[in-house]
């Protein structure tokens, strides 16, 4: 909340005045910015119906600050304004953190706020966005009325609540009966559980191996993988719940995961210890079973004990109550997945704050060993969840068995979309039914489509992400499917085809067709293990920048528009020609441009190879009779030693063997 360079001085981002008010804020400290800025937030705080006290404190010029701004509620009472670097009393303190040193983290707190009335509550650190080199950080923090034992610094949380959320409420329209007799009535008379504990499925082995590469690249930390939780669909519906890829990835849960599950990894001398919790069923003795919709077995149906899950994950397991005893010892260096569940990160972010003003409140700031910094740029978590993506660039064996099944029930979906050609060329959104055709086969043989399914037909097929699939499927136009089925362990397919809805191609559709084949086959040719992966790519556009030139669409050469410079041939085609697969769709993409771009192509890695061309139906630079038709041909490729293997070549490629397929499914 700085001020802003140039002409922008003194006024502050409307970023950071909608933070103050979205936080609900207490307190706001505003540090080494000018006086009329200052003015302006309170401005703002003040017409957003959240008044504040101001306090500007003048100090030496130096670089271009002038002063802090401190703002208060007036809802807090009395408070005192001290310039040392802590309160001389009171229950809580509030400043500015210097950024240049992350090691000194709280120490000193250059413009100090106390109050016997309030304590620290929650607390935002916010990036300075002026540019000028200023050395501390805006905070937004919100306080609470303190307990009578409370020292100096003390900073509430809200663990418990983050680690198991409270139930929706739906008071104002719930008939969950709550009497007495009711719940002594509904909590007896249920039949013994049988309690086997399965065997420790398949993956289970291979998930214990990734963590211990996990674990040989963060020796020492704490390292935190959330699954996620639901994500909200509409008011009190969610959509179906999946498990963040990396805990996937490092537990072997897969479709059947829990939300709200977390996986730890403790550091121990020789490597880490792996525990995973989840919140486990709750006893037909509870009031969750038959009154929380989100998890009670009565609305969602039966869930897994502790003993069963660690049983079928060969994992220890234990209740997500007992995460807040990890919580408790969060510390500086401990790490984790940000992406995964938000609200989460938040408590552990909470927690990394909580253990460096301790530090610092306990100790010498000087030998103060940790280096994160906290509310940040988080890097070092940017860095953690950079690894977690490198780690799935080769698969293992289970994993390319398992890109095999998605493989096949995507090819069994391909086949399901062409016998229902018939009724789906005679409806006016055809696309949505060849959508559904699909995406019923995805969930009769796997967990759900891998991704939304682009059904887009005519000059939709230029559309590069036409997921909307409202449109007619026209007889004598192309449709261009690309679909994948995503099997329980989350693996997914994703692959392409480009279908003459009437069974026959056009002279230009298979010209354009053909070239687009080409495209793809000088790719895979490419895709050996030694060679880089960006040549895959050139491989194709060289293809695909030669067969426009012969066309006339090119002002250039071929060999003219492939230069650096140029790249005129990419009007036709503006996406890449690879990407890696797995457990997501674009599997990997957090890796680094030097391990996935620029990176050696090796055995053990999937990717896929879709060439395309696509000319929009305005497009004044090709012929009339080119306008409007959409074409990519997309295969799943498993690098092996010997070479590459195109894992869907079963699924008709060629001019001739499409016309052929859907001559024989659909008479």
């Amino acid at each position: 909340m700085c001020d802003g360079p140039g002409p922008s001085r003194g006024v502050p981002s409307r970023r950071h005045r909608r933070l103050a008010l979205g936080q609900n804020a207490d307190i706001v400290t505003l540090p080494e910015t000018t006086e009329a800025t200052g003015e302006a937030v309170a401005e703002a705080m003040r017409e957003g119906g959240r008044p504040m006290w101001v306090d500007t404190i003048a100090f030496d010029q130096i670089s271009k600050a002038r002063s802090t701004t401190l703002m208060i509620s007036s809802d807090l009472g009395d408070y005192t304004v001290s310039d040392e670097a802590g309160p001389a009393t009171g229950a809580g303190a509030v400043g500015t953190w210097p950024t240049f040193a992350p090691a000194l983290l709280g120490s000193p707190i250059d413009h100090a706020l106390a109050t016997a009335n309030w304590q620290v509550q929650g607390l935002r650190v916010i990036k300075a966005e002026d540019g000028a080199g200023s050395d501390h950080r805006p905070i937004v923090a919100t306080l609470a009325q303190p307990p009578s034992s409370m020292g100096q610094w003390a900073m509430a949380t809200s663990s418990e609540t983050a680690i198991t959320p409270a139930p929706r409420s739906n008071e104002n329209r719930s008939t969950t009966p709550g009497s007495a007799g009711f719940k002594a009535y509904i909590s007896n008379d249920w039949a013994e559980r049988t309690e086997e504990l399965p065997l420790a499925r398949e993956q289970a082995r291979f998930a214990a191996a990734r963590r211990e590469l996990l674990s040989a690249m963060h020796p020492g930390q704490r390292l935190i993988i959330p699954a996620g939780r639901l994500k909200q669909r509409s008011n009190d519906t969610d959509y179906a719940f999946r498990a963040h890829s990396a805990f996937a990835h490092l537990t072997g849960w897969g479709s059947d995961a829990e939300p709200g599950a977390v996986l730890v990894l403790e550091p121990t001398a020789t490597g880490h210890d792996a525990t995973l919790y989840f919140r486990e069923r709750a006893g037909r003795d509870s009031d969750e079973f038959y009154a929380n919709p989100d998890i009670g077995e009565f609305w969602i149906g039966p869930r897994p004990g502790v003993a069963q899950v660690a049983a079928d994950l060969g994992v220890p397991v234990r209740g997500i109550a007992d995460l807040a005893l990890v919580m408790n010892t969060i510390d500086t260096e401990s790490l984790v997945l940000r992406e995964a569940d938000p609200l989460f990160t938040t408590e552990v972010d909470e927690a990394r704050l909580r253990f460096a003003a301790e530090k610092v409140l306990t100790t010498d700031a000087s030998d103060s060993p940790f280096s994160l910094e906290i509310n940040g740029d988080h890097a070092a978590d940017e860095q953690f969840a950079r690894g977690l993506s490198e780690l799935r660039l080769v698969k293992d064996s289970y994993e390319i068995a398992q890109m095999r099944l998605a493989v096949a029930a995507t090819a069994r979906g391909f086949e399901d979309i062409i016998r229902d050609l018939p009724r789906s060329s005679t409806h006016h959104r055809g696309e949505r039914l060849v959508e559904g055709v699909f995406n019923t086969r995805a969930r009769s043989d796997g967990n759900a489509v891998g991704y939304d399914t682009i059904a887009a037909s005519g000059p939709h097929a230029c559309i590069l992400h036409w997921t909307r699939n409202d449109g007619a499927v026209v007889p004598g136009d192309l449709i261009l499917i690309d679909a994948g089925v995503e099997v329980d362990s989350y693996y997914t397919a994703d692959i392409t085809r480009t279908l003459p809805v009437n069974g026959t191609f056009t002279d230009v559709q298979r010209r354009v067709y053909d070239a687009v084949r080409e495209a793809a086959d000088a790719a895979f040719a490419m895709a050996r293990p030694g060679a880089v992966f960006r040549d895959v790519h050139a491989a194709a556009m060289a293809v695909i920048a030669r067969r426009t030139a012969e066309w006339g669409m090119l002002p250039v050469t071929a060999e003219e528009a492939l230069l650096p410079d140029n790249g005129h041939h990419r009007r036709y085609m503006v996406h890449g020609t690879s990407h890696h697969l797995g457990l997501d769709v674009h599997d990997c993409a957090q890796a680094r441009r030097e391990m996935y771009m620029d990176g050696v192509i090796e055995p053990g890695m999937v990717f896929t190879i879709e060439p395309g061309l696509y000319f929009q139906p305005d497009d004044l630079t090709v012929p009339a009779e080119y306008r409007g038709i959409g074409v990519r041909i997309e295969d799943d490729i498993l690098v092996t030693a010997d070479g590459p293997e195109n894992l869907s070549a079963g699924i008709p490629r060629t001019v001739e063997e499409v016309e052929a397929w859907i001559a024989a499914l659909t008479t």
